[in-house]
């Protein structure tokens, strides 16, 4: 199964997925971008290539019903760079788990300036929020949440499936405004990044 396909299969691959708690937003039989996304959510989470494709590894690990394990104790956070996943975690335990894309590591010019494409590592917490567009020197943010100077959670219509940000962790804008829906990036949420 690929992106465009749909039937029964897809709404089985649907359920499953969510499931095991990679979040889409509806399961309507159809392999359109969310459904994409939290392929790649999972098959980085079962150290398989994300290819977005459902082919057989996919279907053996879906089939083990592998997630993700989290390394933040409570409630908050928690971004696995070396898997570009950004999980969701309650009392310890992951919730929702989202693909992300992160900072590329390579170089680019803003002002001026030229810097590397990075996301800082360490526990950190939300401090501020845009609930709407939000217009900076390299790109648009869709409903931000910072956590650490200029670098925040954000929606983008493009998330692929390996680093490629300046440095802010991008989500599909259906996955923020889930976020935003559901409170789960309030002022004052930890937000643990690591290798």
């Amino acid at each position: 199964m690929r992106y465009g396909d749909s039937g029964r299969d897809v709404r089985a691959l649907q359920y499953r997925l969510t499931d095991l708690g990679f979040w889409l937003s509806h399961r309507d039989s159809s392999f359109g971008q969310l459904t994409q996304q939290a392929v790649y959510a999972f098959q980085k989470s079962a150290g398989l290539t994300p290819d977005g494709v459902v082919g057989p590894k996919t279907r053996r690990a879906l089939e083990r019903g592998v997630t993700p394990k989290a390394r933040l104790e409570g409630t908050g956070v928690e971004i696995d760079l070396s898997r570009q996943v950004l999980m969701l975690v309650r009392g310890g335990t992951v919730w929702r788990t989202l693909n992300t894309s992160t900072g590329s590591g390579e170089q680019y010019e803003s002002n001026g300036h030229t810097s590397t494409a990075y996301t800082p590592t360490g526990t950190f917490s939300v401090f501020r929020d845009v609930d709407g567009q939000d217009d900076s020197d390299l790109g648009e943010l869709w409903r931000p949440k910072y956590f650490h100077r200029g670098w925040a959670v954000h929606g983008s219509p493009s998330i692929p499936p390996y680093p490629a940000s300046h440095g802010c962790a991008r989500l599909s804008d259906a996955a923020i405004d889930m976020i935003w829906d559901r409170g789960a990036m309030s002022i004052g949420t930890t937000v643990l990044v690591h290798d």
